[in-house]
C-alpha cells in the first residue's frame, strides 16, 4: 500500500485565493443519476472519499493525483459546483479497502462488501470498459485502486 501524507494546511481557502480557471475538473461517474447522487453527497459532505482504478491512470497516461491538489467538481449539466482539496492518496489492492473508506464514499455502504459489489458493477459495465479501452476488464482481489480523501473548500 502506498500512502501519501496529508498536507498541513487543512483550512478552507478564502474565495480570492482560488483561481477557478486553473483548476482541473473532477467528474464523478458518468453524467446522469449516478453523478447527480455523488455530487449531492459531496455537497452535503457525506462523500469525502473516492476510488478509481490505477488502470485508468495508466490507460490515460496520467500521473496520480497529488496531495493538496484543488479540483472543481462538475455536475451532470457540466456546471462547476464546488472546489475540493485532496487530503490523502493511497494506492492499494481492492482487497485492502477498509470499511472506513467504504463508508466515506457517502453512498450508504455499511461495509466494504456492499461498496465492492457496487464498484465492481460500475467498473465492469460496458460503458466503463469502453472508456478504459478493455472490453473484457474484470475486477479481482489484486486489482489496484487509487483511494482519495478530500474536503470541500468552496461551494460555487
Amino acid at each position: 500500500m502506498t500512502n501519501h501524507s496529508e498536507p498541513d494546511d487543512t483550512e478552507s481557502m478564502p474565495n480570492e485565493a482560488i483561481d477557478l480557471a486553473t483548476l482541473e475538473r473532477d467528474e464523478y461517474g458518468f453524467p446522469g443519476p449516478l453523478r447527480d447522487k455523488l455530487v449531492e453527497a459531496i455537497l452535503e459532505e457525506r462523500k469525502t472519499r473516492t476510488t478509481s482504478l490505477l488502470a485508468e491512470y495508466q490507460h490515460d497516461h496520467e500521473p496520480l493525483p497529488q496531495v493538496g491538489k484543488l479540483a472543481m467538481v462538475i455536475d451532470s449539466d457540466d456546471r462547476p459546483v464546488c472546489v475540493t482539496r485532496l487530503m490523502e492518496v493511497t494506492v492499494c489492492k481492492i482487497s485492502d479497502i477498509t470499511d472506513e473508506h467504504a463508508r466515506g464514499e457517502g453512498e450508504g455502504y455499511d461495509d466494504v462488501a456492499g461498496w465492492r459489489k457496487a464498484h465492481e458493477q460500475f467498473w465492469e459495465s460496458d460503458e466503463f470498459r469502453e472508456e478504459l479501452g478493455d472490453k473484457n476488464f474484470k475486477v479481482n482481489d489484486d486489482t489496484e485502486v487509487v483511494c482519495e480523501h478530500f474536503n470541500v473548500v468552496k461551494r460555487l
